[in-house]
């Protein structure tokens, strides 16, 4: 927990994590979009869930280098792009610019938009939930800026708990490593800040993983109203699954991965009505 009174937080170990990732972050399968077919299922879901953008305007939140605010652009959205690492942000912008794309993106927290009420037709997220350290009050402040009817899109996974065959895949692979029988997989993270992300996975809200039921629960004391809970990502992951080795693409197959669609609700008294804290 953090320690009142201290000037450097859990959030700002947060935030310098992912500044200090942002240099390889594209790097990595799953962060960045490898292929066009990696392209065509990411719009699918997003599709599926959110339908065409029309000019509609959408908030990407924790945007980091730009891929999802990308995507949605792809759709026609009218996007905002929101993170608080200014090296993430400098990487999204000189993305934008050499691609030609009309993207606003500016620093700010996930947690205290500073957009005004009620703006947004779409809120996005991907694999930010999992690093949050109070969920309830971010999703009271992603709430607040949809419009009435306006829908949420959490793209976002349990990475803590592994089951028995995840378990088992990933001893065989670092068993086959060590006999130097299989290549092990590029790591472009930075060594060094593999201790930073085990100290700050141990102290966020999810430090025991973000369920997709337990998510679902929070968005819903917080005022939405739950459209879906979509654990069906088999075609995002066999896209990704070409840019890894067998074994990693196995266990990461076997991974609780999920999408969650919420909407705030249009009813009068449910729009005037302000979200009371969530009992945790």
């Amino acid at each position: 927990m953090d320690i009142p009174g201290r000037n450097y937080d859990l959030r700002d170990e947060i935030k310098a994590y992912w500044s200090a990732r942002a240099a390889t972050f594209d790097l990595s399968p799953g962060h960045e979009i490898f292929s066009e077919e990696e392209r065509q299922a990411w719009h699918a879901l997003m599709l599926k869930h959110l339908g065409a953008g029309e000019g509609r305007k959408a908030l990407d939140l924790a945007s980091g280098t730009g891929v999802v605010s990308h995507l949605i652009d792809d759709l026609g959205y009218k996007v905002t792009g929101l993170d608080w690492s200014e090296a993430m942000l400098e990487r999204a912008g000189g993305k934008a610019r050499t691609r030609g794309r009309d993207i606003r993106f500016r620093i700010g927290d996930a947690e205290n938009t500073m957009e005004p009420d009620a703006t947004y037709d779409v809120v996005v997220t991907r694999h930010l939930v999992w690093t949050l350290v109070d969920p309830a009050a971010c999703f009271r402040e992603w709430l607040r800026v949809l419009k009435p009817g306006g829908r949420l899109l959490i793209i976002d996974g349990d990475f803590v708990n592994a089951g028995p065959g995840e378990r088992f895949v990933k001893r065989m692979a670092s068993l086959l490593e060590r006999m130097g029988m299989v290549k092990p997989d590029a790591q472009h993270a930075p060594q060094e800040l593999a201790e930073s992300h085990r100290s700050i996975l141990s102290r966020v809200y999810f430090s025991d993983g973000a369920r997709a039921e337990a998510v679902a629960a929070l968005l819903e004391a917080a005022g939405f109203e739950l459209l879906a809970i979509d654990t069906d990502l088999k075609r995002i992951h066999k896209t990704q699954a070409k840019n890894w080795s067998y074994f990693k693409a196995l266990a990461r197959g076997m991974q609780h991965r999920y999408a969650i669609c919420a909407t705030r609700p249009t009813s009068v008294s449910d729009r005037d009505r302000k979200p009371e804290p969530a009992s945790l």
